[in-house]
């Protein structure tokens, strides 16, 4: 696309916009944040975007809603500051876990959010590691899905791997944990897990597969407050399993998650940073996925395949 390449960012992650900015070889677009005594947001763009190629990094963290309004508001002041297109950059995705309706008289927010987005002005989305592949059909502008699992993969793949078994923490998400064990050659096993109402509470009725005697890795999409994880390990570790490493794409890590993970049996858990993480923890390692990012931002704004990224 012809004109000028810019980065914009919310205040939810400016760490990893930051990181994104530097492997582009750009500055970080100017602008300021106001929020007035009856927490109205101004947003004011300081620097000419008429005709630009801009895109806004904007993660989902919390506030949620405060920066899903935030990234909003930065949208509709960049359309009528005449750019010429607006791609948001969102890390993780906004109310993703609110897929589907599962229950009457319920929002499918993630679909509420994809419509959002488009009336605000934005001309696609540049996204990683969905939580269900059906939010990318909610959306009437292209939507590009980045997958940090490689990056996840080429860290594990420097250990001893040999005594291994791959981990998928429930039946929903064993093809996300196959596409880990498929690149980490792992042979795999499953939890049957039972989620009892919204309270993130789990219960692990089985473990399906092999695991005395080996070394575990349960590996997802996203970890919330880690219950279920830690549910999980202790149904592992009960079935004779021994060393213990987890991986995600998306550490939420909510409530008491660190400090419950450092109490736990667990010897590793490897994120990436698409969320801010609050707490550091000698337990917790965080991967960048800035790199790929700004690789799918230059290629979008050339052009060119984003999915050779992935070749």
């Amino acid at each position: 696309m012809e004109g000028r390449l810019k980065v914009f960012a919310g205040q939810s992650n400016p760490v990893l916009a930051r990181e994104i900015c530097r492997a582009l070889g750009v500055t970080l677009g100017n602008k300021t944040f106001t929020q007035f005594s009856n927490e109205n947001i101004k947003v004011k763009i300081r620097e000419n975007v008429r005709e630009a190629d801009v895109f806004v990094v904007q993660t989902s963290c919390s506030p949620v809603s405060d920066h899903l309004m935030e990234l909003l508001i930065m949208i509709d002041a960049l359309k009528y500051a005449s750019a010429a297109r607006i791609t948001a950059v969102l890390p993780y995705y906004p109310y993703v876990r609110s897929d589907k309706k599962d229950e009457p008289r319920i929002s499918i927010t993630a679909r509420l959010v994809a419509d959002l987005l488009e009336t605000a002005g934005a001309s696609r989305v540049l996204t990683m590691n969905l939580h269900a592949e059906q939010i990318i059909g909610f959306s009437r502008i292209p939507v590009d899905q980045l997958l940090a699992i490689p990056i996840i993969c080429d860290y594990f793949a420097k250990k001893d791997l040999s005594n291994f078994v791959a981990v998928a923490p429930d039946v929903g998400r064993a093809k996300t944990t196959e596409h880990y064990a498929r690149r980490l050659d792992l042979p795999m096993a499953i939890l049957d897990k039972r989620r009892i109402g919204d309270d993130e509470h789990a219960v692990i009725r089985h473990v399906i597969g092999e695991v005395e005697g080996k070394d575990v890795m349960l590996l997802d999409d996203e970890i919330l407050t880690g219950g279920s994880m830690l549910e999980g390990i202790r149904a592992l570790k009960e079935c004779g399993a021994r060393r213990v490493l987890a991986g995600c794409v998306h550490g939420v890590l909510s409530g008491s998650a660190v400090p419950d993970i450092e109490a736990s049996p667990i010897e590793e858990l490897v994120v990436t940073n698409t969320i801010p993480l609050k707490r550091e923890s000698s337990k917790i390692t965080v991967l960048s996925v800035a790199r790929l990012f700004a690789d799918a931002i230059r290629a979008i704004h050339e052009g060119s395949s984003v999915s050779a990224l992935f070749d």
